[in-house]
């Protein structure tokens, strides 16, 4: 259902006051032309009344020529920012960055945190944006989640589809996301709520099922029938199963890049206002499907980049791959069974 301006700039002035702007910051509003019109306007009127000197900065499209598809993370790291200084001083000297474009991967981004920028990534569907609305409880607990990730040694994960994988955890940081941003030089994204981290290199093994109902991004489809990988020192070795793993091979070879098969980032989700049914009820275009990222238990794995930890990877294949009904464990303590976040107090 469709959300009225008003709300949306009420939303907005919460998730920014959570942010910490406060009147006279310099922010910068990113916008290009698949930007959701709603979330500039609405944006623009919510740092206006709180006192933010606004600069509004439009960028070109880019990649629609190379990437298979119009999904933002379909393509990475490659942006319009590329060998254009003006812009990108314009936002190293911002206080405050907010993303309708999506600059994740790129060393720009990078280059631009260092400044001390706090950045906000903004591009799901209004409807979408409401319902996840950040609260201090969701940073609360990604906080105490990314605590304890922090601290780990190994990750293990199990199901009972068949899904046995392991890997060393600490040489890479802890990526929190909260739905909102309040340190500088930090960045988020509205809405999200899940931790993860990049395993230490070469050390993720094992054998990963993707199980029916499951769901593969960036295609924004629910898998029909299992797709079994095979990881070996870091690196999806095999892909196995019918067309759905047909079509996943096929679509990473078309990248041509060895890195694309790289292990990247594993966690899990905790959002409790977002859904693993959504996916199948918005359009595919319109957004990056956070739900899907974000819902509480899932475990989430990716492959390709790892620039945004700090590493030297800077393929454009990214996929993002959400699994149910998994049971994910940090040096032999459970985080989630079945699926289903253990509480902290049952830790």
């Amino acid at each position: 259902m469709a959300i009225s301006d008003l709300a949306l700039v009420e939303a907005w002035k919460d998730v920014l006051t959570l942010s910490k702007l406060r009147a006279g910051e310099q922010v910068c509003l990113l916008v290009s032309d698949d930007s959701n019109p709603q979330l500039v306007s609405t944006a623009r009127i919510a740092v206006g009344q709180l006192g933010g000197i606004l600069t509004i900065l439009t960028l070109p499209p880019l990649n629609g020529d190379v990437a298979l598809s119009r999904d933002k993370s379909g393509y990475v790291g490659h942006t319009a920012l590329k060998g254009n200084r003006p812009a990108l001083e314009a936002m190293k000297h911002s206080d405050f960055v907010i993303d309708t474009m999506m600059l994740l991967f790129s060393p720009e981004q990078e280059e631009i945190l260092k400044t001390g920028a706090r950045m906000l990534l903004a591009c799901e569907p209004p409807e979408v944006m409401l319902r996840m609305k950040p609260t201090p409880d969701d940073a609360r607990r990604a906080t105490a989640a990314a605590a304890r990730l922090a601290r780990a040694k190994t990750l293990t994960v199990t199901s009972k589809a068949g899904t046995e994988f392991s890997c060393a955890v600490g040489q890479y940081p802890v990526l929190k996301q909260q739905g909102f941003v309040d340190q500088p030089g930090g960045w988020d994204h509205w809405p999200s709520c899940f931790v993860a981290t990049w395993p230490d290199e070469g050390s993720c093994e094992g054998r990963i099922v993707i199980d029916t109902g499951d769901i593969l991004l960036p295609f924004k489809r629910y898998a029909r029938e299992p797709i079994a990988l095979t990881i070996e020192k870091g690196i999806i070795r095999r892909i196995e199963g019918g067309f759905e793993a047909e079509y996943l091979k096929s679509y990473m070879e078309t990248f041509d890049d060895p890195d694309a098969y790289a292990m990247a980032h594993v966690g899990w989700g905790l959002h409790k206002r977002a859904h693993w049914t959504t996916l199948g009820l918005y359009d595919p275009e319109a957004g990056l499907s956070m739900d899907a990222r974000s819902f509480a238990g899932n475990f989430l794995f990716s492959s390709g980049p790892n620039t945004e930890a700090g590493g030297t990877r800077n393929t454009p294949c990214h996929m993002d791959i959400p699994l149910r009904a998994c049971s994910l464990s940090l040096d032999g303590e459970p985080m989630t069974i079945d699926g289903r976040v253990v509480p902290e107090d049952q830790r």
